[in-house]
């Protein structure tokens, strides 16, 4: 019997199934990520254990501080306020915020700290310089060009300084730095009276008389004073204050006239807030042109 070839039929053909790629691209993406991954937290442990390492290595601790450019301040000083420094991880201690504990001295008014291998600190400073000697409530106090409080002479002032009053201090450094540029009557500045906020009272040296230069034009009004002066001495031999706020006006208060206006924190022989030089001289303010007493003086020919 011979086979019969029977007819396929084509709805029931196998179908020829390919091999999924999806699975073998899914591999071939996570094999190089879980391999660097090892990799970099090995690296990441490594890093740590390296720092560990290093914040306690004994060649990277701080055991040496350099101190420059301290004058007035001992090195015994500094050194205090940065107790505790040394000891410290090189690497790691924060410098900020040591210079912020030398900024609070009242004596620095600037200060570094950097880094240096082995095991050392260097600290620059720079001094603040006292320019005069400030009277605040009776007591007082070494002051430095920006009217910051730095050291007190009867009292001891609040710990890290502090500005007297900034308007006050601004008006007294405003004055003072105007005058540089003519040292011959900068060096004659002898006491400043800043306690009317408004209107600035100095004494020269070898001058009793009490001058009031307002708030601006310092040098030009000294200048119109000591060029005045001998005319107004010839009229004026004894003067109380000279008001100069008035330009184109000098009020002048002869010392014997009976005084309406509160004393000044000028006094004879003690300074308010001056260079340091020693003067005569007994002072009274006013807020305004003086009402009884002083005499008017214009700038021209006296008649």
């Amino acid at each position: 019997m011979s086979p019969v070839a029977a007819p396929a039929d084509r709805r029931f053909r196998r179908a020829h199934v390919k091999p999924s790629r999806k699975r073998s691209e899914w591999r071939r993406l996570v094999a190089p990520i879980a391999r660097y991954g090892l990799v970099g937290l090995a690296l990441i442990y490594a890093a740590y254990r390296g720092s560990s390492v290093v914040a306690h290595a004994r060649v990277l601790q701080i055991d040496r501080i350099v101190v420059r450019g301290n004058e007035r301040l001992s090195k015994g000083e500094v050194l205090a306020v940065l107790s505790g420094l040394r000891g410290e991880s090189l690497v790691w201690t924060d410098l900020n915020a040591w210079r912020r504990r030398l900024l609070a001295s009242p004596w620095v008014r600037e200060a570094a700290l950097r880094r240096s291998l082995p095991s050392t600190v260097e600290v620059a400073i720079l001094e603040r310089q006292p320019i005069g000697v400030g009277r605040i409530n009776g007591d007082m106090f070494l002051v430095d060009d920006r009217g910051v409080v730095i050291d007190g002479l009867s009292a001891v002032p609040g710990d890290g300084g502090g500005m007297t009053d900034e308007a006050r201090a601004d008006l007294a450094a405003r004055l003072i730095a105007s005058l540089k540029p003519k040292p011959d009557i900068s060096r004659r500045l002898s006491q400043v009276d800043v306690s009317d906020r408004h209107n600035a009272s100095v004494i020269l040296a070898g001058d009793r008389a009490v001058i009031q230069l307002g708030e601006d034009q310092f040098l030009q009004r000294l200048q119109s004073y000591l060029e005045l002066a001998p005319a107004l001495r010839a009229r004026v031999p004894d003067i109380d204050y000279v008001d100069l706020r008035f330009d184109g006006r000098i009020y002048v208060r002869p010392a014997s006239a009976p005084s309406a206006f509160a004393p000044s924190a000028l006094r004879r022989g003690k300074p308010a807030a001056g260079t340091g030089r020693n003067a005569d001289g007994a002072g009274r303010k006013a807020d305004g042109p003086a009402r009884a007493g002083p005499r008017k003086w214009g700038r021209g020919p006296h008649k």
